[in-house]
C-alpha cells in the first residue's frame, strides 16, 4: 500500500503491532516517496511509504538488509519495522536532529565535518550489505528503462557517456577495497543534532568505493572548496592522497551523470515532487562542465595511477 494522505498513514499505522494507539500523524516531505512523523503509545516514529513507480529500481530486501545494518551500527536510526511487498519502513524519531539542506549545510558550524565523521563511522564498520553498487551498471539499467519511455536526452549525452569509459577505465586499473556506503547522500538523508550526524534512506546503499559518497554529498549540497575540505579532513584527518583526491573528483563528474538518468525517469512517470526535465538537465551540464575543466584530466590520471603524489584541494 502506498501513503497519500495522513488518513491513510493512520491506517497503516494501525495494522503495525509496534506503533501502539496513533495519536497524530504529520506530514514530513520527500522527493519520491512519502515521509511522515507520528506520534504514537510507543513513541515518536517516522513512517517512510515509496513513491509510484519506484519498484522498478528499487530492490527492497536489499533496502531493509542495509537499513536494518545501518540501525544496528548506529549510523542509521533505530529500525522498528519493514515490509518487504510494500516497501513501507517504520524508525524510531530522532528527536532534536534537523534534517538538513545544503544551506543548513554553510548555516551550521562543523557541518560538512560531522558527515565526514558519520562517513567514516560506516565506512569502518563491520555493516555488510547485499547489494553492489555498480556505477555503469546502474546507468546501463537506467537506460534500459528509459528505452520503454518516451524520453528526450540532454543534447551531448550519448557523447559525454562516451568520454566517461576513460573514467572507467581508471577506476578498473585499481580497485580497491569496496565498504558499506549510502550511495545516495542527498543533504535532506541527513540528520544533525549539532553533535552528531545519522543517514536515513537506504533505498540505494550498497558495497562501494567510500569516496563515491564524500563525491556525491559534495555535489548534492554544492559544498565550496572550504566546506569539501572540513568534510575531507575530517574524514581522512590527513591530507588525502592524490588517488583518493582523484576519486571524489570524477565521482562528482559520474554522480551526475548518473542522476542524470534517474531524473529522467522521474520525469518520464511524470513524478509531480519537481521539475526533474530541469534537473536532469542542470546535472548534465554541471557534469560536462567538470568533465572539461582543466584538472580533470589529472585526477582520472592519478586515478588509474600515473600520478602519486599529494593533493590538497578538490
Amino acid at each position: 500500500m502506498t501513503v497519500n494522505t495522513t488518513a491513510e498513514a493512520f491506517a497503516i499505522l494501525a495494522r503495525v503491532p509496534q506503533a501502539g494507539a496513533v495519536h497524530s500523524v504529520r506530514r514530513l516531505g520527500g522527493l519520491t516517496n512519502r515521509v511522515y512523523h507520528a506520534s504514537t503509545e510507543s513513541g515518536e516514529i517516522c513512517l517512510r511509504s515509496p513513491g509510484e513507480g519506484t519498484a522498478e529500481y528499487i530492490n527492497r530486501t536489499h533496502e531493509a538488509e542495509a537499513a536494518w545494518e545501518a540501525a544496528r551500527t548506529g549510523v542509521g536510526a533505530a529500525l522498528l519495522s519493514f515490509d518487504h511487498a510494500s516497501g513501507v519502513m517504520m524508525t524510531r524519531f530522532l528527536a532534536g536532529a534537523l534534517t538538513m539542506t545544503p544551506e543548513l549545510f554553510k548555516s551550521r558550524v562543523g557541518a560538512p565535518g560531522r558527515a565526514g565523521d558519520v562517513f567514516k563511522r560506516l565506512h569502518t564498520s563491520s555493516a555488510k550489505f547485499i547489494n553492489r553498487f555498480e556505477l555503469f551498471d546502474m546507468i546501463d539499467g537506467y537506460l534500459n528503462i528509459l528505452d520503454g519511455k518516451d524520453t528526450e536526452f540532454p543534447p551531448g549525452y550519448h557523447d559525454v557517456l562516451k568520454e566517461a569509459e576513460t573514467v572507467r577505465a581508471a577506476l578498473a586499473a585499481h580497485e580497491l577495497p569496496l565498504t558499506a556506503c549510502h550511495c545516495d547522500p542527498l543533504c535532506e538523508n541527513f540528520l544533525d543534532n549539532g553533535e552528531r550526524m545519522w543517514m536515513v534512506d537506504w533505498e540505494y546503499s550498497g558495497m562501494n568505493d567510500p569516496m563515491w559518497d564524500l563525491a556525491d554529498l559534495s555535489v548534492e549540497a554544492g559544498f565550496s572548496v572550504e566546506q569539501d575540505a572540513e568534510m575531507i579532513a575530517s574524514y581522512f584527518r590527513a591530507d588525502p592522497a592524490a588517488h583518493d583526491l582523484g576519486r571524489i573528483v570524477i565521482y562528482k563528474a559520474m554522480c551526475d551523470l548518473l542522476w542524470t538518468l534517474w531524473g529522467l525517469i522521474q520525469h518520464a512517470n511524470k513524478n509531480p515532487a519537481d521539475d526533474f526535465r530541469a534537473y536532469s538537465v542542470n546535472r548534465f551540464e554541471r557534469c560536462k562542465a567538470l568533465m572539461a575543466s582543466p584538472g580533470f584530466a589529472g585526477h582520472v590520471a592519478a586515478v588509474a595511477g600515473k600520478y602519486d603524489g599529494r593533493a590538497a584541494t578538490p
